[in-house]
Order: C-alpha cells, then sequence, then structure tokens
C-alpha cells in the first residue's frame, strides 16, 4: 500500500511489480497466519474459550482490536476534504446500493438453496454472511488495488447506515417471506439491533473517527505534504499487522469447527466462491458501463464483493448458538473471502487497462 501514499485517489493505478515486498508478498502472509491461527485453536488447551470470554457484548475484544488497528491506517489516509465529489456522483452511490442491498443479497440467497438445499443450517447462515454488506476489510482490498479512497470511505459510511436500518428487515425477508412465497422451508430468526449497532460503531465509527481527527490535525500542525510524505509510511504498515493479527486469532476461535466438519467447509466453500467471482464481475463491468474510470469501478466492486463477517458470526452465534451450523457457515465465510479477495486485487490491476484513465464528465 505504501507506494499510493502521495498519490491521489484516482491516478492510474501502478502496476503489481511496483507494489511492496510486504504487499506483493501478502496471500503468503495470509495463508501463513491461517495456519497459525488454526494450529494454535488445535494445539493451545482453552485457547478458544479464553478469547471467546474476552468480548463487549457480542464482540469479541481481540478481533476489534485487529479491525481497529487494520481500519485506522486506511482511514487516515482517506482526504476528507474529497469526499464531496464522491457523494455528488448519482451514479457511484446508485450502482453501490443496487450491488449491496438487492443484488448481493438475492445472489447468496439463490446460491444458498442451490448448492445447500439439504443443509438447512448451513443455508441459513450462508443467507446471513449475503446480508451482512462489508464495512472493514474491504479497506485494504480496494487500498491494494488503487481503488479510490475517498470513494471507499463513503460507500463504507453508507452501507453502515444501511446495515443499522435494514439487515433485520432483509433477514426476515430471505429466511421467512422469500421461501415462503416459493414454496420452501422457512426459517425464524430474532436479530439483536443492538449487536448490529455495536458492529457498526466498533468496526467502523471508531477508526474513522480517529482517522479523521489525525489527518485534521497532522496537517494543521505540519501540513499536507509532511502528512504523507512522512507520517503516512510509518503509519502504513500496521494496516496489515492488523489484518494478520485478525486473521490468527479469528481462526484460533474456530479452528475446531473448521476441523471437525472438512465436509461442510467444502460445501460452504464453493458458492462462497461463486458469489465473490460474480459480484466483483458485476461490479467491475457496471463500473466500466457507467463510466466511473478504473479506481470507482474498482471501489463499487470490492464493495459489493466483500462481506461483513464479524457481524455474520455474531448474529449466527447469538441467534443459533456456537456450535450451529449458521455459526460454522459465518465462520467459512473469511476461510475463503480473505484469500480470494486477495486474488482479485491481482485481477482488478490486470483490468486496469480496459479502463480509461480518466473518468467522464458527468
Amino acid at each position: 500500500m505504501q507506494q499510493r501514499l502521495g498519490t491521489t485517489s484516482s491516478s492510474p493505478a501502478p502496476p503489481v511489480e511496483r507494489l511492496s515486498r510486504l504487499d506483493r508478498l501478502l496471500p503468503v502472509w495470509i495463508v501463513l497466519a491461517m495456519a497459525l491461527g488454526l494450529l494454535l485453536g488445535r494445539t493451545v488447551e482453552g485457547l478458544d474459550s479464553a478469547l471467546e470470554a474476552v468480548s463487549v457484548g457480542s464482540v469479541s475484544l481481540p478481533i476489534a482490536v485487529g479491525l481497529l488497528v487494520m481500519m485506522y491506517p486506511v482511514l487516515a489516509k482517506v482526504r476528507y476534504d474529497e469526499t464531496s465529489r464522491v457523494t455528488g456522483d448519482r451514479r457511484l452511490l446508485a450502482a453501490s446500493l443496487v450491488l449491496n442491498w438487492v443484488v448481493g443479497p438475492a445472489l447468496m440467497f439463490a446460491l444458498a438453496w442451490l448448492f445447500l438445499p439439504d443443509l438447512p443450517e448451513l443455508r441459513t447462515g450462508l443467507v446471513i454472511v449475503g446480508l451482512a454488506r462489508c464495512i472493514a476489510m474491504v479497506l485494504i482490498w480496494n487500498d491494494l488495488a488503487c481503488g479510490d479512497r475517498e470513494a471507499a470511505a463513503v460507500l463504507v459510511a453508507v452501507n453502515s447506515v444501511f446495515q443499522v436500518v435494514a439487515f433485520g428487515a432483509l433477514g426476515w425477508f430471505y429466511l421467512q417471506v422469500l421461501p415462503g412465497w416459493l414454496g420452501l422451508e422457512t426459517t425464524s430468526a430474532e436479530f439483536s439491533f443492538t449487536a448490529i449497532t455495536l458492529s457498526v460503531v466498533v468496526f467502523l465509527g471508531v477508526p474513522l473517527l480517529a482517522g479523521w481527527a489525525t489527518r485534521t490535525l497532522g496537517e494543521r500542525a505540519r501540513g499536507r505534504d509532511w502528512y504523507e510524505s512522512r507520517f503516512l509510511p510509518r503509519l502504513g504498515p500496521w494496516a496489515l499487522y492488523g489484518l494478520l493479527f485478525t486473521i490468527v486469532v479469528l481462526f484460533a476461535l474456530q479452528g475446531d469447527a473448521v476441523a471437525s466438519r472438512p465436509l461442510d467447509v467444502a460445501r460452504v466453500a464453493l458458492p462462497l466462491l461463486v458469489y465473490f467471482a460474480l459480484t466483483f464481475a458485476l461490479g467491475m463491468l457496471l463500473g466500466r458501463a457507467l463510466r466511473l474510470g478504473y479506481a470507482k469501478s474498482t471501489t463499487v466492486a470490492f464493495t459489493a464483493a466483500g462481506n461483513n463477517f464479524e457481524l455474520a458470526i455474531a448474529v449466527a452465534v447469538g441467534t443459533f448458538g456456537v456450535t450451529s451450523g449458521q455459526a460454522l457457515a459465518g465462520v467459512v465465510g473469511p476461510l475463503v473471502e480473505v484469500p480470494v479477495l486477495v486474488g482479485l486485487v491481482h485481477v482488478a490491476l490486470w483490468a486496469r487497462r480496459f479502463y480509461p484513465s480518466e473518468e467522464s464528465p458527468r
């Protein structure tokens, strides 16, 4: 990510070979972090219980700390004085809203029933994953792919508002109303408004406020040139350190569930692979059709493809129990999402050649 610290968000994406060594080897670090987490969860007796005991409400405190460390440097890079150009772009906002809150949940519902017709618990968990739109890790993937940082910050904020307002209603629709209309099995579920709101506040509100305050105070004290050329390069790597720490903790918590049900994990992973590939492709193609340019198209694609697995797991555990199939489906989400979206970063950088170097006039 360091290669973008002195550029504007809409500048052409650099080739993969100009990524820092830390960024180029990110897939390796992620695989190692996943393996370390699974190993710790399987070999250190009582570790998962100890990590689960340290929580605020339904939010795991170690995961929350990792996500805050991960998101803060990315949000500190955002030029908040440029977000007005994003909020005024109706095409961008409309494309993101349609993909996130219409296409995404409907596609996950269809894939869940297509691939898991005989596994109702896993199917329900998959539907819940589809309803939890990404407000955290998408900032990492967007930054690595040289997407529009200001657009990502705005779209993540929009997703967070919709998440609080619409998650419960969409859960009711996709688990009870729509299956009933189609003559399929329905599922009853109570979604905690408090848990959803807490997830948004912890995973977005705190780092967003910290990032805004850091840029505002830093530029006021030393100027933008110092802030972007001297301060941000030192802060930037901490985003990846936070990501890797989060992955280790997450898989340490869920190592037993993943290792004890490998066939179920594989069956949940397949529709997730299809989902991530389709939503990302739709986002890139829609951005190209709307002439948004590479940076904004990439941002639309990643915000559509990513999911808020922290919220999905919290909702599944709180509603159905920690050992439920619904919770297992939530755990498989990041198991698949993290390496796939890292791969899609490279796909996006390759695809930049098919986009105009400048955005078209609105």
